[in-house]
């Protein structure tokens, strides 16, 4: 049988509707677009996976959400590089949560050394990495993703430093059914999506095409085509 490819756009202009809320174990796979890039997934197995959670000043967060209490407990947290929108509250759901911060390793060891995450909550990997922070049936890998990735934060002051922060990357969750999720964080196109294609054959991509800072939709509509 042929694989179902859906193609999931993170554009705002598009007004896209969560996928679904239920929290329960009930099997099956549940997606919660949460604005911009971030995405609360209840796998099939009940882990919940937080993916990019700028949520409290996300003008697309459903009101709820904005409020750090109501998005509930979580397993992992996955960020896919340190600009503003896509790091946003994880450090802050990281410490409520006690659930570990998986992203690029110079953003996890710049969250360590500015104090802002301790190691346990700050793990380190890198591009073509896996892991499996919540059991041996769910496997996270980290791809490459063809963006920038700088930390931006206050001082007591209120002035502004930045920091270097790694590579951004994207992620390729394997579920406990097998199925792929692959979220793209932000992104250009590159050759190597063939790669990514022809290796993991993902079932389900959540595709950055804003075209400003990132992909396009005839370039995102290139690279599913073509590619994936």
């Amino acid at each position: 049988m042929r694989r179902l490819l859906l193609v999931l756009t993170l554009a705002a202009a598009l007004g896209f509707s969560a996928l679904g809320a239920a929290q329960a174990n009930d099997g099956k796979l549940h997606m919660l677009w949460l604005g911009q890039a971030a995405w609360r997934i209840t796998t099939p197995g009940g882990k919940i996976i937080v993916i990019d959670p700028w949520l409290t000043t996300n003008p697309k967060t459903p009101p709820d959400y904005k409020n750090l209490d109501k998005i509930g407990k979580m397993d992992v947290i996955l960020v896919t590089h340190a600009h503003g929108d896509h790091v946003g509250d994880a450090p802050a759901l990281a410490k409520k949560y006690e659930a570990p911060l998986w992203g690029p390793a110079g953003l996890g060891q710049q969250l360590l050394t500015l104090g802002i995450l301790p190691a346990n909550l700050a793990p380190r990997m890198n591009k073509s990495g896996t892991i499996q922070p919540v059991g041996p049936n769910i496997k996270i890998m980290m791809v490459r993703a063809e963006h920038s990735s700088e930390f931006v934060t206050k001082d007591a002051a209120g002035v502004e430093h930045m920091y270097p922060a790694g590579e951004p990357v994207g992620f390729i969750i394997t579920l406990e059914n097998g199925m792929k999720v692959y979220h793209m964080g932000d992104t250009g196109l590159f050759g190597d999506m063939k790669l990514i294609g022809d290796l993991y054959k993902p079932d389900i991509v959540l595709m950055p095409i804003g075209g400003h800072f990132v992909m396009d939709p005839v370039q995102a509509a290139y690279a599913t085509n073509t590619w994936l």
